[in-house]
């Protein structure tokens, strides 16, 4: 049987890695609106792109190195199926939540690579003796560390407790990133450095691959063992022996590297990712070996990991893509010449301009410029996408125009002009510098030339540096005072080891950006001359007590005045001039100098004016009582503008878009499962008061972009609240986060209609904004409504006609202040409180059930004539404030 070309266009082999890098870039320019966006943008490139490129070119490498062929070509078409099918569904399960998608996915994954590792070594024992035989092994190394770091994955996305949460994601990209994808990437430079360079293999090479085989197979074991029994001496053992796995190898990749330096994209990419490999390896082993905790562990894990995903993984995979497509593609060398032209447009701008973003984002540098320069990197290394594209339409054109002469010469290359490569990674340095610059004119507080009042306040520069570490945690900075020597310029390393978003915003103007958990910020504040304050910006933490106080001690120089007049100058720690402005003797408010300030939502109220056309009241009817006795729904927490009166709108947090959220409903011994995911913009919890069982880990707070399971069976009938629980407490409720669920008691009485009221308060803000904490704080709300909008059912009344039994359930979500629920001209002739009846069917009436804060129940009444019937809380002052509507009654 006759071997088959495998070369030309294969679109199972050629097409998924260019999709799963496109979707990269994709999740990263619209990370902010995806779940787990992170997660996804390091799955979707080394899950779906790297392990295709594995599937694909460990099958090509096995073929040449030992010179047989495996024909099955419907066989790889099925594994590659089968990877690909396996990888869709772990990126919808993971950021859903649903945990039997994502085991679906990662079990095709494993079988698709267990499925290639058997193939590769059934040919490896039946090829003849091959000098490079030992690099195959790698392949087959490799395929027997992705199922177990498949397996690690898929228990991580069920959800697991902290510390054991971190050590497992520590082994699992122990067994994935340095098994899977290390091995193969080492077995595979054994041969592929030396081709791309266009030199001899190095002697020795295939015995020091040999050597350094089981050197690097037993880290991985050690490191992902460590991890995982919480060993982190022996997890960090693991991580130094697979750098001195890769020590053994270095003086053949060296050899190749002195004998004939890179001269090409493909050469210079992949060396820049084994460098960026071992210095993260390097970091990370240290890292773990000084961390205190598993905590610390999990902040410099998720630091290197960008690093180790976009230094290593994209770069060693885009060069290695670079080199072989075109070979893949063949047609001669001309072909091959001209596809590997089209992958080398401006190779010395896109490596130099790739790698000082990363370098700069490694930096302590402030927030805005680590943004743009993740945008430099994620442009530079884009850039090969289109080129690809643009390689396989070269080769085309050059097959069709070459001269079959020609068609078995050894293409010839043409190395750049020095001047050339000299002018292009100088662009490319520019470019980094550029997104510095613009960094700090963007964020001028940066570098201390903010618009706030001035550090220095006129004291001389002493010449000294204060570098404090300050952590967010707790509610509370850690330290919360920092003593600084008058005179010197103080810089503020602030990192979030909380659950909850942070930043720090300092009375100069400076701002280290918000700062999701893990995240850490550099404040350079400049010179410092006189006490400062400090604090978190986001809504409530500042009045939780999260502030931070700056100290001056010793004795201050007044700087020279070298303006020659009364005037003075501000200098920012690089000395320029800060700019001169005329002094505002009358202090006019900020809103005064700022004609585009906001203005009070209050200026817009007007409880007596109507809606604006096609307003549509919430439908308050109770929704029907689902089929089955488990109810799962996904809640998704986003920030949305709403109209809560007409004319006024704030930016509210809510659950699925509405406050309150939606309702549930279910009856007693019914379990619930609900998928929280958090794509608002700070930290966010569920609460759900029908459950009872530890808070913990299902109450806990998420960051933006992740997500959680909260499961529990409602076993007592009543109607619930559920709330964010995130401190502070009472703003996250005053802002939108609450809601009811319904647990009917049983044997329940049928009625004609079935409403639901939950009364909450709103503090406005600005119009447009959040709300107001200096109004919450003094329990003064400008509104009190029934669902979320004053009142919206005096335009839209609930119906009902006469003679039919109307329930009302009634929740009081506050946060603060109780209700007396009341109809007007009518009677209450049932009503149920916190779990038990207070009064039934009979002669007896109610007018009014009071409830406090967090507390709910229902009454019945009939009405026995046609008209309105006003409806309100009783406490009138809340009634006036919008908590009032209509029952319009028919005959």
């Amino acid at each position: 049987m006759t071997r088959p070309d495998k070369r030309g266009f294969w679109p199972l082999r050629d097409l998924p890695v260019l999709f799963w890098l496109a979707a990269t870039v994709v999740i990263t320019l619209v990370h902010p609106f995806v779940p787990a966006p992170r997660w996804l943008m390091i799955h979707l490139l080394l899950l779906g792109a790297v392990s295709h490129a594995i599937l694909v070119w460990s099958r090509y490498f096995t073929d040449a190195l030992l010179h047989s062929a495996d024909e099955d070509r419907q066989g790889q078409n099925r594994r590659l199926l089968l990877l690909n099918g396996g990888v869709v569904l772990v990126v919808a399960g993971v950021p859903s939540d649903v945990w039997l998608l994502t085991l679906a996915g990662a079990t095709a994954v494993a079988t698709a690579v267990l499925w290639h590792g058997w193939t590769i070594l059934r040919q490896l024992r039946t090829a003849l003796p091959a000098r490079f035989g030992p690099s195959v092994r790698f392949y087959v190394a490799a395929a027997c560390f992705l199922p177990v770091g498949a397996g690690l994955g898929t228990a991580l996305a069920r959800g697991l407790g902290d510390p054991l949460h971190t050590r497992l994601a520590v082994a699992h990209a122990a067994v994935n990133l340095l098994g899977w994808v290390g091995l193969t990437v080492v077995g595979t430079l054994v041969t592929l450095w030396p081709t791309m360079l266009r030199t001899r293999i190095a002697a020795g090479s295939e015995r020091a691959s040999a050597r350094a085989l089981p050197v690097l197979v037993g880290s991985i074991v050690v490191a992902a063992g460590g991890a995982g029994a919480g060993l982190r001496p022996v997890a960090a053992l693991g991580i130094a022996m697979y750098v001195a796995g890769l020590l053994v190898m270095a003086p053949a990749f060296a050899d190749t590297l002195r004998r004939k330096p890179p001269s090409s994209f493909p050469a210079w990419s992949v060396l820049a990712g084994v460098t960026w490999l071992v210095g993260a390896l390097s970091t990370l082993g240290l890292g773990i070996a000084l961390a205190s905790s598993w905590q610390r562990v999990d902040e410099v894990f998720g630091w290197l990991t960008p690093f180790l995903a976009a230094g290593f993984g994209a770069q060693v995979l885009l060069g290695a893509l670079s080199y072989l497509v075109p070979v893949a593609l063949g047609g001669g060398p001309t072909p091959v010449r001209a596809a590997s032209a089209v992958l080398d447009r401006g190779a010395p701008l896109r490596l130099v301009a790739a790698n000082a973003g990363l370098l700069l984002c490694a930096l302590p540098v402030p927030s805005v410029v680590r943004v743009l320069a993740s945008v430099l990197v994620l442009l530079a290394l884009g850039a090969t996408l289109p080129l690809l594209l643009l390689a396989v339409r070269a080769s085309h054109r050059a097959r069709s125009e070459t001269p079959p002469a020609d068609r078995g010469r050894t293409p010839e290359t043409h190395g750049r002009p020095a001047g050339q490569v000299a002018g292009l990674a100088a662009t490319g340095l520019a470019l980094a510098v550029m997104t510095v610059a613009v960094g700090v004119a963007v964020d001028p507080a940066a570098i201390g030339a903010s618009g706030g009042a001035s550090a220095a306040a006129g004291v001389a520069a002493s010449g000294g540096t204060t570098t404090a570490e300050v952590k967010a945690q707790g509610m509370r900075f850690v330290p919360d005072k920092i003593s600084v020597p008058a005179g010197n310029r103080l810089v503020i390393v602030l990192t979030n080891t909380d659950d909850d978003v942070h930043d720090l915003v300092l009375d100069t103007g400076a701002d280290s950006g918000r700062l999701t958990p893990g995240e850490t910020a550099r404040i350079d504040v400049g010179v410092v001359g006189r006490g400062l304050e400090g604090w978190c910006s986001v809504i409530g933490h500042k009045q939780m007590g999260m502030v931070l106080a700056v100290e001056v001690t010793g004795t201050a120089i007044p700087a020279a005045d070298t303006s020659g007049d009364h005037s003075s100058h501000e200098h920012g720690p690089a000395g320029s001039s800060a700019g001169h402005f005329p002094e505002v003797d009358d202090h006019e408010d900020d809103a005064e100098l700022d004609d585009t300030a906001s203005t009070p939502a209050t200026d817009h109220l007007d409880l007596m004016a109507d809606p604006a056309p096609g307003f549509e009241a919430r439908d308050a009817t109770l929704p029907p009582l689902p089929s089955g006795r488990v109810h799962r729904r996904t809640f998704v927490v986003r920030d949305v503008e709403r109209e809560v009166a007409p004319g006024v709108t704030q930016r509210l947090w809510t659950f699925n878009g509405t406050a309150p959220g939606p309702v549930l409903r279910g009856q007693v011994g019914d379990r619930f499962e609900i998928t929280l995911v958090n794509r608002g913009s700070i930290g966010h919890s569920i609460d759900f008061h029908a459950g009872a069982l530890a808070p913990e880990r299902p109450m806990r707070t998420i960051a933006p972009g992740k997500s959680l399971t909260y499961e529990f069976r409602a076993n007592r009938a009543g109607i619930w609240m559920y709330h964010c629980s995130t401190m502070p407490m009472s703003a996250h409720i005053a802002n939108g986060l609450f809601g009811a669920v319904v647990i009917e008691p049983p044997d329940l009485p049928r009625v004609d209609r079935t409403y639901v009221l939950v009364q909450s308060e709103l503090f406005l803000g600005d119009q447009g904004g959040e709300v107001d904490m200096t109004k919450l704080a003094a329990e003064d709300p400008d509104l009190v409504v029934f669902n979320g909008v004053a009142n919206q059912y005096d335009h839209e009344p609930l119906t009902a006609r006469v003679g039919e039994r109307v329930r009302v359930w009634v929740l009081d979500a506050g946060p603060n202040r109780a209700t007396s629920f009341h109809v007007v001209g009518g009677q209450f002739d049932t009503t149920w409180s916190e779990g038990s009846y207070l009064l039934r069917r009979g002669t007896g009436g109610a007018q009014s059930l009071g409830l406090q804060a967090a507390q709910g129940g229902f009454v019945e009444l009939t009405f026995p004539e046609a008209g309105d019937y006003p409806f309100v809380s009783h406490v009138m002052v809340d009634a006036e404030r919008g908590a009032h509507g209509l029952f319009r009654v028919a005959r």
